[in-house]
């Protein structure tokens, strides 16, 4: 299950792009635009300089372009990854004096964890991570962006050990609330709003906001802080920087929660976004690409970035129809930043901090279905899960929060698989058909009893499988015949429990077989030594043929019965 916190795209940004050289270059503009306003505004979220929210659309966007499976992602700065580097950075307790190396170190361990599990393909790990989790988790990241912008909206800093706290603050001192830069943030979000209603321009609405709302502060000039007074953006390119190898250790925990983060936003770009030429984009390939472009942006002052669906979707909405169409978006913002990048400390904080809270209110109301779907499914655990990941958010740093949900998504996984055995008696007709029951309590002397096994992949599951299965004591004369091939693999704790059954059917005058086994269990046995306990005689191989082996292993049944039991027991 993979999700995105970030503004999600509308249905015109998903239409088929048109042809040429021409399309990239003009969907690259479109896109180097849109990086400016969402850049900077991401950056104050990690609390760091705006400038390094607008190189993290440089340079790691144009090497993951080259590089990722999805031809058409967009890997770049996002506010789940601004949060979750801001939480790192502040958990860690880095000095201003360690800035901004310890942000380009988190950037660089990022992308090394990512290109990690592309070169061990695990593309399908962020799969693991639950849609009741990440629900919960992006409703409160959502919640902590509109929360965090208390003082870029009011001019008041509030105080406090968590968000919460602040919040309380915030409320308490109303009086002390700048009534300019409340105007001027309750303007910006009524510009934002009406803006996007408007199709043709709804989604150039952030950057339209600010350039409009900035012109109007400046020419006025209205007394509320700017950008320049908390940062210098200069006019150039970024500049060739190394990050802190020496904070490696006091921050590789912290980076892994950016990268997770990352990952699972990137996730499903493939499917929402396929490739120009019917390629099917490889998860894993995506890993890869999104980690290069860290690796190459750590040295040139970028952020961490990862796959965003809202850029992604702005890039093709604007006709990008390949690999060109990010490069181009990294060289058109080098080259506005390179010849108009200090007008950006004319921006009123109080524009950033209203954009933020109409992206965090989309974000929150995006997810109202997905929050209803895991309702309605009146299962406690995915339930529970959401709501333990929303209210983390609030009271703890959001690194952890991360932890906690990916933690909670593998609690729901082995619940999950410790419920998904399934086992079934398998009836032989007198026509030479099956038919599927309820598997029986006990063994029957005389008699062969065929057990349908599913969904045994799980060491967790073999107790299950145990307590299903009906005793191998006190029974003579009886045959058990297992059918395993859903079974893909067996583990150890599988092949101790087979061995120990066999015996104790064994021991009181009864057989176990096996059934319809693939290739790389009956190799696992033969290692194991099982093979021998059970009996090579009694295992019979999966073949290409639909119910081959268990007419092969019924009939061995038979035959068995027929050389091992008595007159009675056979009656």
């Amino acid at each position: 299950m993979a999700t995105t916190l970030e503004k999600p795209p509308t249905a015109t940004e998903t239409k088929p792009p048109t042809k040429g050289l021409a399309a990239n270059v003009l969907s690259g503009l479109a896109t180097g635009l849109f990086s400016i306003p969402e850049g900077m505004a991401y950056a104050q979220l990690a609390g760091v300089n705006p400038v390094y929210g607008l190189y993290s659309g440089i340079i790691a966007v144009i090497v993951s372009s080259l590089t990722t499976g999805t031809v058409l992602m967009m890997s770049t700065l996002t506010s789940a990854i601004a949060l979750a580097t801001g939480s790192v950075l502040s958990t860690a307790g880095i000095q201003d004096s360690q800035l901004p190396a310890a942000l380009f170190t988190i950037t660089f361990l990022t992308g090394a964890i990512m290109l990690v599990l592309g070169l061990l393909r695990l593309g399908s790990i962020v799969n693991f991570v639950s849609n009741a989790v990440m629900t919960g988790f992006v409703a409160g990241a959502s919640l902590l962006i509109i929360l965090g912008q208390e003082h870029h909206m009011t001019g008041y800093a509030p105080q406090g050990a968590n968000q919460f706290q602040k919040t309380v603050n915030w409320l308490q001192n109303i009086g002390q609330w700048d009534t300019t830069t409340v105007a001027i943030s309750v303007a910006v979000i009524i510009l934002m709003v009406v803006m996007k209603k408007i199709r043709p321009i709804e989604k150039f609405a952030p950057i339209i906001v600010l350039i409009l709302v900035t012109i109007i502060v400046n020419v006025f000039q209205l007394q509320t802080e700017l950008v320049g007074d908390i940062a210098t953006i200069p006019n150039s390119l970024p500049g060739f920087m190394l990050p802190n190898f020496s904070l490696i250790p006091q921050l590789a925990l912290g980076s892994l929660s950016v990268a997770l983060v990352a990952l699972a936003q990137g996730a499903g770009i493939s499917t929402a976004v396929p490739n120009p030429d019917g390629s099917k984009a490889s998860q894993s390939r995506d890993f890869l690409g999104e980690g290069l472009g860290n690796l190459a942006g750590s040295f040139f002052q970028s952020m961490a970035t990862g796959g965003s669906l809202s850029r992604t979707g702005i890039s093709v909405g604007a006709g990008a129809n390949g690999r060109l169409g990010g490069v181009f978006a990294g060289l058109w913002l080098g080259l506005i930043l390179l010849l108009f990048g200090s007008a950006a400390e004319k921006v009123p904080l109080a524009v950033i901090g209203g954009m933020l809270t109409v992206i965090g209110i989309e974000l929150i109301m995006a997810r109202v279905p997905s929050a209803q779907l895991v309702l309605r499914t009146k299962a406690w655990g995915p339930v529970l899960a959401m709501a333990l990941t929303f209210f983390s958010a609030l009271f703890i740093p959001l690194q952890y929060t991360i932890f906690l949900g990916a933690a909670l998504s593998l609690l729901l996984y082995v619940i999950a698989s410790a419920h998904k055995l399934h086992l079934q008696e398998a009836i032989r007709l007198d026509d030479g058909g099956w038919e599927m029951r309820e598997a029986p309590k006990e063994l029957s002397p005389g008699r062969t009893t065929v057990f349908v096994v599913q969904g045994l992949d799980f060491f967790a599951e073999v107790p299950v499988l145990a307590d299903q299965m009906p005793p191998a004591k006190d029974v003579s004369g009886a045959v058990a015949i297992i059918v395993v091939r859903d079974m893909r693999t067996l583990t150890s704790t599988g092949i101790r429990w087979l061995e120990r059954y066999a015996k104790e059917l064994r021991e009181n005058g009864s057989v176990l077989m096996l059934a319809d086994v693939n290739p790389p269990v009956l190799e696992t046995l033969k290692k194991s030594g099982t093979l021998a306990i059970i009996g090579e005689e009694n295992i019979f191989p999966a073949t290409p043929r639909v119910l081959a082996a268990e007419n092969a292993s019924w009939d061995a049944a038979q035959k068995w019965l027929e050389a091992n039991t008595t007159t009675d027991a056979s009656a």
